[in-house]
């Protein structure tokens, strides 16, 4: 049985070995209550080598390989925000010229 895609999908891929789950989890739950019904599906992806990335349907919005760094909960937001809903206001952590 294939698995149904929808959109706009939203995967968090993280290193087990470095047990980066906590974050992942973390920044996921931060998403779902942002955009609730607005996301498709989100989904938690076991990885290696350090990595960290999030995808928005199949691309990549944010590496800490390419930053050296995690993401924090508002910046994630509004890159997820800026592609997916570009005029929806994020409250008090809103500031699209950051």
């Amino acid at each position: 049985m294939v698995a149904k895609q929808f959109s706009p999908r939203v995967e968090i891929r993280y290193c087990t070995q470095c047990r980066f789950i906590l974050r992942a989890s973390w920044l996921s739950q931060e998403l779902l209550m942002t955009f609730g019904d607005k996301l498709g599906e989100l989904a938690l992806v076991p990885a290696s080598g350090g990595e960290f990335s999030v995808w928005l349907d199949g691309n990549l919005v944010f590496a800490r390989a390419d930053t050296g760094r995690f993401p924090d909960s508002k910046e994630l937001k509004q890159l997820i925000r800026d592609r997916i809903e570009p005029e929806m206001s994020l409250g008090h952590s809103d500031n699209k010229d950051d």
